[in-house]
């Protein structure tokens, strides 16, 4: 189960712990750090979904007729590009039938302010709960733009799961969109004077995709 704080809520979990020490870990390489995301991600989303509503209907077993339950509403997976995609393979494994839309953001090295290039989401999207991923969660300004663009969608029931999180970010989040539940592996100290998290885990898109 995860720590709660306010709009934050932290795993405490041995199996995300031991997976994140190896993320972090400067020689992972790329194979095992796409690997190890995907699986703390579908750790993470089995905590995620718990609160997810649930409907009940009829169904036929092989000896009788029997109630069951049932999500209640279409679930929607938007990772943040590019980093998010990570991401994906882990929810999709304990949600096959979740639909996936699309984020994309770049920081500009300059300004460290988010920059939105592209959007594809499900039409009907504000139908059921979004599960908005991206590993890192620095400043909060890409996560914040993301759940702007949801919002105008129509969406109301959002949760934010990352690996790592800065204060500084989770901060700005709850200024910006209180509503908003974020979901990480670990909070981490701080953000450098470059806007990277400390102690982190490197660029993830970079570390992901063998870019770096």
């Amino acid at each position: 189960m995860p720590h709660s704080t306010s709009n934050l809520h932290i795993f405490d979990h041995p199996l995300i712990h031991h997976k994140l020490s190896f993320i972090r870990d400067r020689t992972t390489n790329t194979r095992d750090f796409r690997r190890l995301l995907s699986e703390i991600a579908a750790l993470m989303t089995y905590e995620v979904s718990r609160e997810f509503a649930t409907i009940s209907c009829e169904v036929e077993t092989p000896l009788e007729r029997t109630t069951v339950r049932r999500l209640a509403a279409p679930i929607t997976l938007v990772p943040v590009l590019r980093a998010g995609l990570g991401m994906t393979r882990g929810v999709l494994d304990l949600l096959p039938e979740a639909r996936v839309g699309h984020i994309g953001i770049r920081r500009d090295e300059s300004t460290a302010l988010p920059v939105g290039y592209y959007t594809k989401l499900p039409k009907d999207i504000a139908a059921g709960p979004v599960i908005l991923v991206d590993p890192m969660l620095a400043t909060g300004g890409s996560c914040a733009h993301a759940i702007t663009l949801l919002l105008e969608a129509g969406c109301s029931d959002i949760r934010v799961v990352c690996l790592v999180a800065a204060p500084e970010g989770v901060a700005f989040l709850a200024r910006t969109h209180p509503t908003v539940r974020i979901y990480a592996a670990a909070l981490d100290r701080e953000l450098d004077d470059h806007k990277y998290i400390r102690p982190g885990l490197g660029d993830a898109g970079d570390r992901c995709y063998g870019t770096g």
